[in-house]
């Protein structure tokens, strides 16, 4: 009997009609060529880390955990195999001398994942993971082995950059990255009004910046990074941080500075808002969550930025943005919280993780993205007999 497949939050279990974890691209090949002549579905899984239920199937669950590693680089560009593990692929990197230009929070994806899923770090300057994407190589929903990047069918980059893994499975991952270097870390508590009044000058004078607000104590955790370069750095601005605060400091590459251990399982809501729109929306979700939800929500709200990208499903496509999740211990209940923020953030034009909780379908999602009819017929055309696409990403896809 197919063993029973349990996310990393533990709040989507499911038991899929089987199990496969190819050795190679022949075999993916191979195992899509026969779901496809026997009727089959197949769901392609990285890390299990996503709390939304992209990867329920009753079909064929396919794993990618044996093909792993740096493949190749030449400086510029690096070639990794897509079930590789993020923080695999930062000591690989490191290794060659490399990095990635930004990472998430969290290092336990695989980079198709991640990438299939628009996750992301913060800073106005850097995109989602996705926009480092410079190649891809997936097998469509014919068996057949596709290559993506700006020589061979570039015209397809901007929907197999981050596809839900609706237009084949990935099996590479080329992705822009640069000489190794090292970032400084640093952060510190402060009051919720103190760092909305500096927000904006925070964002603007750092690389990287981000918050957490803990709603029972109105206490926000501030945390900024930047580079550390051999020349003299650019003078930057600083602001004067609140006196009497615990301050915390590290430094280190990339890879084993920004994400961080995450040793407590949560739920999570996220929502990607047109930054013009965060003050207000955020107010909103400050006073819904003080008057309602304050008995339960225990756990803290993260604030983060991503700059505009032209990747067709992605999240802060054609717009500078700036998120709000809402994270809950799994221990406590979370759906009556998440939905009441939810209508919040819809109603500021946001748009939802795709790796994490949200209750929208098709007709909800199309009006959101202004190229989604345009995903949908390489969807069509790459997987013409709709190998990949299960009963919840046809919920998310086809309007009914």
């Amino acid at each position: 009997m197919t063993r029973e497949f349990v996310n990393w939050s533990g709040s989507l279990r499911f038991t899929p009609a089987e199990r496969a974890e190819p050795a190679d691209e022949a075999e993916v090949c191979a195992l899509v060529r026969r779901a496809r002549e026997s009727g089959a579905t197949v769901r392609p899984v990285g890390s299990g880390h996503s709390s939304s239920p992209l990867v329920r199937t009753d079909g064929i669950l396919l794993s990618l955990d044996r093909l792993s590693g740096v493949i190749s680089d030449d400086g510029r560009l690096a070639t990794a195999w897509a079930g590789t593990k993020l923080r695999a692929l930062g000591e690989g990197l490191y290794d060659a001398g490399l990095a990635m230009d930004n990472l998430g929070d969290v290092d336990y994806q695989s980079i198709a994942g991640a990438t299939a899923t628009g996750t992301h770090g913060t800073g106005i300057g850097f995109g989602n993971l996705s926009t480092q994407v410079t190649g891809v190589r997936l097998i469509t929903g014919t068996g057949d082995v596709l290559d993506v990047d700006a020589r061979r069918n570039p015209d397809l980059l901007p929907a197999v950059r981050l596809s839900l893994g609706a237009l084949g499975v990935v099996t590479r991952i080329t992705l822009d990255v640069q000489p190794t270097y090292q970032l400084h870390r640093r952060s510190w508590c402060a009051h919720l009004d103190w760092t909305l009044d500096h927000l904006a000058e925070l964002q603007h004078t750092n690389r990287n910046m981000d918050f957490y607000w803990y709603p029972r104590s109105d206490r926000t955790q501030v945390r900024v990074i930047n580079r550390i370069d051999t020349d003299a750095a650019p003078e930057r601005a600083e602001v004067r941080l609140p006196d009497g605060e615990p301050r915390q400091s590290q430094v280190g590459p990339t890879h084993r500075t920004i994400p961080r251990d995450r040793e407590l399982r949560f739920e999570e809501i996220e929502y990607m808002l047109p930054s013009e729109a965060f003050p207000a929306c955020f107010a909103e979700v400050r006073r819904r969550v003080r008057d309602r939800h304050r008995r339960v929500a225990a756990w803290r709200v993260l604030v983060r930025t991503i700059a505009a990208d032209d990747i067709w499903l992605s999240n802060a496509y054609g717009r500078p943005t700036t998120t709000i999740a809402c994270l809950q211990n799994t221990s406590l209940p979370y759906e009556e919280y998440f939905r009441d923020v939810e209508a919040v953030f819809r109603h500021y034009g946001g748009r939802p993780h795709w790796g994490k909780k949200h209750w929208l379908g098709a007709r909800d999602l199309r009006p959101l993205f202004p190229r989604w009819d345009d995903f949908q017929a390489v969807r069509r055309r790459l997987d013409p007999d709709g190998v990949f696409l299960t009963p919840d990403l046809a919920r998310l896809l086809e309007e009914s």
